[in-house]
C-alpha cells in the first residue's frame, strides 16, 4: 500500500533524440545517409562529438579519439560540427514540447524531461502524448526521437534508452521495481565507469544487487548519494521536473593540433578560452564562484586545478586573473599540453544571488 506521506505519482516523459548531431548531418546531406558518420575533427588530435548508429555498430562512441574511431571503422566519414544548426533544431523541438506542458527540464540540446501529469490538452495518457510528440518531431524536423514514459524521472530516462533508436518504452508504477532490478548497474544514470567498477568490487552488478543493500550501508560507502541510490534501486525517485533548472557549469575547452610546450603559448591559449567562456557566461546572465582549469598532457594524463571564491566572479578581468593563477600551478611544463579547458561553476542567476545576499553575510573577496 502506498505511503500516504509520499508525493503523488507523476506522469513523466523523457525525450532523447537519436544520435542527434549525426542525424542532423545525415538529414541535411543525403550522401551521408546509411553510412557511418562521426561529427568532430578527423585530425590526429580530433575527438568524436557524436556518432551515427551505422558508426556505433563498429564500436565508435562520442568522446573517443578520432584515430581510435578510424581504427574501429575505416570507412568512417567525419563531418565538422555545426552547433548553430543543432541549436536551431533544438529550439524547434522545445517548441513542440511546449504545446503540451510548461514543465520542461532540458538536460542538453537533445534531451529533456516533461511532466505531463497536468497538460495543456487534458490528455489522460502520457503514452499518447509521447506518441504525439515523437510524430511531430519526425514530421517537422525529419529526425527521430526515443521516449521513456514512467512515474518518475529516474525510470523515464532509463526507459528512453530501452528501445533506441526511434523507440518508445512505458514503465508503469507496478513494473518499476522489477524493471530496475533487472538492469546492469552501469545503466543507472550517474553511475560512470569508475563508480561501476567500485560497485562491482562491492558485489553490486545489477539493480537487484543494489536493492539488497541497506540505506546505512550505501551511505557509508557512497556518502549522501547513498540515499538516492537506495530509493532508485526500488524504483523510487521523488525529484520534480524543474523548468527553471540552472546549469551547474559553463565552460569551454580546445584540443590542439600541436602540443603546447611553452609558457607563453599556454598563457595565450588560456586567454582565448577565457574570452569564449566569459561570453557564454554573459549570454546566460549567470554568476559563479568556482573557476576550474583542465589540462590534458600529450600522454593523455588529465589534471584539474580549481579555486572557489566567497562571492561570484565579478567580471572577465577577475575570471582571467584566476585562470592565470591556476596556470601558474602547472608551470613549468614537464610535458606538452594537448587540451586546455576553463570552467565557471557554482552557477546561479543574478536574481538568486541578490536573494542569497539577504540570507547570509557577505564573505571577503579572496
Amino acid at each position: 500500500m502506498p505511503d500516504p506521506h509520499d508525493p503523488p505519482l507523476r506522469k513523466i516523459i523523457h525525450i532523447d533524440m537519436d544520435a542527434f548531431f549525426a542525424s542532423v548531418e545525415q538529414r541535411d546531406n543525403p550522401a551521408l545517409r546509411g553510412r557511418p558518420v562521426a561529427v568532430g575533427g578527423s585530425s590526429r588530435r580530433g575527438v568524436v562529438a557524436a556518432a551515427s548508429y551505422e558508426a556505433r555498430t563498429s564500436g565508435v562512441r562520442s568522446a573517443m579519439p578520432s584515430v581510435t574511431a578510424l581504427r574501429r571503422c575505416p570507412d568512417l566519414l567525419f563531418v565538422k560540427p555545426r552547433f548553430d544548426v543543432y541549436q536551431q533544431v533544438s529550439r524547434q523541438i522545445r517548441a513542440i514540447f511546449a504545446r503540451h506542458t510548461d514543465l520542461i527540464e532540458p538536460l542538453s540540446l537533445d534531451e529533456a524531461y516533461l511532466d505531463v501529469s497536468i497538460n495543456k490538452h487534458a490528455i489522460a495518457s502520457a503514452t499518447q502524448i509521447a506518441q504525439m510528440i515523437r510524430a511531430d518531431i519526425a514530421r517537422e524536423t525529419g529526425l527521430t526521437a526515443s521516449a521513456g514514459v514512467s512515474y518518475n524521472k529516474f525510470i523515464a530516462k532509463l526507459a528512453s534508452d530501452q528501445n533506441k533508436p526511434d523507440g518508445l518504452c512505458v514503465i508503469r508504477p507496478e513494473q518499476g521495481p522489477a524493471f530496475v532490478a533487472a538492469l546492469p548497474i552501469k545503466r543507472f544514470h550517474g553511475v560512470g565507469p569508475r563508480t561501476a567498477e567500485k560497485m562491482a568490487g562491492l558485489g553490486i552488478v545489477t539493480g537487484a544487487d543494489l536493492a539488497d543493500k541497506t540505506e546505512q550501508w550505501l551511505l557509508a560507502h557512497f556518502g549522501s548519494w547513498g540515499s538516492y541510490l537506495h530509493g532508485a534501486a526500488r524504483g523510487i525517485d521523488h525529484r520534480p521536473v524543474r523548468p527553471d533548472r540552472i546549469r551547474k557549469s559553463i565552460g569551454g575547452e580546445r584540443t590542439y593540433g600541436e602540443d603546447i610546450w611553452t609558457e607563453s603559448g599556454l598563457r595565450d591559449a588560456l586567454e582565448s578560452i577565457a574570452d569564449i567562456v566569459w561570453e557564454r557566461v554573459e549570454r546566460n546572465e549567470a554568476q559563479g564562484r568556482t573557476v576550474t582549469l583542465k589540462a590534458r598532457y600529450a600522454d593523455f594524463q588529465t589534471i584539474t586545478r580549481a579555486r572557489s571564491l566567497g562571492q561570484p566572479v565579478p567580471d572577465r578581468a577577475a575570471f582571467g586573473q584566476i585562470g592565470r593563477a591556476l596556470v601558474d600551478q602547472i608551470l613549468p611544463l614537464q610535458n606538452g599540453i594537448r587540451l586546455l579547458g576553463l570552467t565557471l561553476s557554482g552557477l546561479s542567476s543574478a536574481e538568486e544571488e541578490e536573494e542569497a545576499d539577504l540570507r547570509q553575510p557577505e564573505l571577503p573577496f579572496s
